[in-house]
């Protein structure tokens, strides 16, 4: 066993009291933080840190914020217990959560095997996901527990700001479409229908669900939550679903890929399956839609642009020479109501 699982063993056994911990191995998933699993007699749990090279102090904001939401939502939405958060730097010297351990699977392109009917096992999961993505825009501001999570005042305006600006200090490559649909979403902001918890990354890759039925039993990955606006959640689990994205192949291709055949529920289905569970609009859809395209295009160039500039060598990375465009074409076909 490495030296840092080593003491997270000695600190679960000294301060959960937890019997004879053993350093089980990194699970897979999760771009922004280091997931290990954990097993002892009273059971098992899940440890998140951020990466070494991520350290830096600022670091432990994102596991700071997911070890508050996990703490918020206990009860109120599906999602792993939270066990413990840590912030002394003396015990791995960075700040980490330890939280329950879901027996579930995250799902990409493949469905597990005991789903016998694989279109209505999707269909299931679809109506699954914006069901349990409701429950989670139930939980309104103010609330207490989401005291110091976000800024809901001009939320929107200022993520399309803040990705503007970066994108014009840090230009990579010719994509005119990428400013003038970023204007044009600082032009026609809806007004809001009051804020709420948002998870902030929100699909179908970022839950865990039972291998046995078809149904999602924990969102995880919650660095990203904050108190903002609903639509843009819904908008970016609806961006990657079915089979209704314009280029081929679609930007992200993997993610919800099991939902691009034939029969699977539409997105427009699934957007009002989760307007009448919260009581929602959907009069903006079509702006929401272009938002999520292009916030996403947005944020992703600059992996692309560390990329090109030799910084990483990812498959990842690399793909973005082709998912950028794509996601800015969909995001303009979205403001035109074509999704």
């Amino acid at each position: 066993m490495s030296e840092l699982p080593q003491k997270v063993c000695h600190w679960l056994s000294e301060e959960l009291g937890w019997t004879d911990p053993t350093f089980t191995g990194a699970l897979s998933g999760g771009n922004s933080n280091l997931t290990w699993r954990f097993d002892a007699e009273n059971g098992a749990c899940v440890v998140r840190t951020p990466p070494a090279e991520a350290i830096s102090p600022n670091s432990g904001r994102g596991i700071e914020r997911e070890a508050k939401v996990l703490a918020a939502v206990e009860g109120r939405a599906r999602a792993p217990r939270l066990y413990a958060y840590c912030n002394d730097l003396t015990v791995i010297g960075r700040a980490f959560l330890v939280q329950e351990c879901i027996d579930g699977v995250s799902i990409t392109d493949t469905l597990p095997q005991d789903y016998t009917d694989p279109i209505a096992a999707t269909n299931a999961l679809g109506i699954d996901l914006v069901t349990q993505l409701a429950a989670v825009h139930a939980i309104a501001w103010p609330d207490p527990k989401l005291e110091g999570l976000g800024r809901p005042d001009q939320f929107v305006e200022r993520q399309i700001g803040r990705w503007l600006q970066v994108r014009e200090q840090q230009s990579f490559r010719d994509l005119p479409q990428l400013f003038e649909l970023g204007r044009w979403l600082l032009d026609n902001i809806p007004e809001s229908e009051g804020a709420v918890l948002t998870h902030g990354d929100y699909h179908l890759d970022n839950t865990l669900v039972s291998t046995t039925a078809p149904e999602i039993k924990a969102i995880i990955d919650w660095e990203l939550a904050t108190v903002g606006e609903p639509a843009m959640d819904v908008a970016l689990a609806l961006l990657f679903w079915g089979q209704k994205r314009i280029p081929n192949p679609p930007g992200f291709a993997h993610l919800q890929a099991i939902s691009r055949k034939s029969g699977v529920i539409g997105r427009r289905d699934l957007a009002r399956e989760w307007a009448s569970l919260t009581g929602r609009s959907l009069a903006h859809m079509d702006y929401y839609m272009a938002l999520a395209a292009w916030r996403l295009a947005s944020i992703v160039e600059g992996a692309y642009g560390l990329f090109l500039q030799g910084k990483v060598s990812t498959s990842y990375a690399s793909s973005l020479e082709h998912d950028v465009p794509a996601l800015l074409l969909e995001a303009e076909h979205a403001a035109r109501g074509d999704w």
